[in-house]
């Protein structure tokens, strides 16, 4: 659900580039509680994972594909704040890079695919409050379904506020809801699926999952003492993530590099709404849409396995970088 350029006055893209950029700047404040030195690796890793992802278009409907828009996994797995900035991480790596979305949309894209679907999956899943890790799975894929035709709907408003060809909002929001809520079956079956793969195998760095089992006590005469760097559940603190990233990381080029020749071509649910109900034609050309990376390496003969594995590249060092940056430091000893 890419907005391409043109498609809003300059009021709206303005205000929602304002509103981006003051969710961006208090989800950096509020990510130093989410990221610490085994979670910042994990978060780089999920903004470069949902940037591989987002390029496998699935099909939905006769002539209609959708993809993952990624808030409500990225919420789940690292936590809202840091999943707003995985977010905005890859729409500006697909923005300037790959010609994906507007630059002057960028702020319509992270308030809606970002900003909407973070808070909006978050709350579900939170609402929700799962308890049992399948419980969590559950969770996971009702979140995740509700966020997307939220996100259309919010665009839907938006549009009927300030965009750039006229509409009938009822039978707009009625198309655009409709064909989002089958994108939303699809997001949640792949939130769903990537939460569960790593509850199975690293449970600790599922954000989500973190509070599900009490922590290890020992009795004693005084009553239950927490025992000092156990983790929850009482097993041993878990080791960093080194392997766990070396294997995320060869799934996330596999995905990007060999299923991307797989993806459907056909119109996304927003650009197949846009076609039916006439405003398609208010989208403009991309700045950059000559450069040999646009549209994942069509305008420039690269392959597209090869764009999406530089893409996905670029977005874990750029995420990574960023997420390290951020994250909260363990105090030096003292000597």
């Amino acid at each position: 659900m890419h907005v391409p350029d043109g498609f809003f006055n300059l009021a709206v893209s303005l205000s929602a580039g304002v509103v981006a950029a003051a969710g961006v700047a208090v989800c950096l404040r509020g990510a130093r509680r989410e990221l610490d030195d085994r979670a910042a690796p994990m978060a780089g890793l999920v903004a470069a994972f949902i940037f591989a992802v987002q390029m496998l278009n699935f099909p939905v409907a006769a002539g209609t594909s959708g993809h993952l828009l990624g808030g409500a996994l990225a919420a789940i797995l690292v936590g809202p704040y840091t999943a707003v900035l995985c977010i905005t991480v890859v729409l500006a790596v697909q923005a300037f890079f790959f010609a994906d979305g507007g630059l002057t949309a960028l702020g319509v894209n992270i308030t809606l695919m970002g900003i909407v679907t973070v808070l909006v999956g978050w709350g579900v899943f939170k609402l929700i409050a799962p308890r049992r890790p399948p419980a969590v799975v559950a969770a996971s894929f009702v979140a995740a379904l509700v966020s997307v035709p939220v996100s259309a709907l919010v665009f839907t408003l938006l549009f009927w506020i300030g965009g750039n060809a006229p509409i009938e909002v009822s039978t707009v929001a009625a198309a655009m809801g409709g064909v989002h809520v089958l994108i939303g079956l699809g997001e949640g079956a792949i939130t769903a699926l990537t939460v569960g793969a790593v509850l199975a195998v690293r449970p600790d760095l599922v954000y989500g999952a973190r509070r599900l089992a009490p922590a290890l006590t020992l009795r004693t005469a005084d009553g239950e003492v927490p025992v000092a760097g156990a983790a929850a559940g009482g097993a041993p603190r878990p080791a960093r993530p080194g392997g766990f990233m070396v294997a995320g990381i060869v799934v996330t080029a596999l995905l990007a590099g060999v299923l991307s020749f797989f993806a459907s071509a056909s119109p996304d649910g927003l650009e197949r709404v846009a076609q039916d109900q006439g405003f398609g034609s208010a989208a403009v050309d991309h700045a950059l849409g000559s450069q040999p990376f646009a549209d994942y390496g069509e305008a420039g003969g690269v392959p597209v396995g090869v764009a999406g594995v530089i893409g996905a590249g670029v977005t874990l060092g750029v995420g990574g970088g960023l997420f390290l940056a951020v994250r909260r430091r363990r105090p030096k000893a003292q000597v």
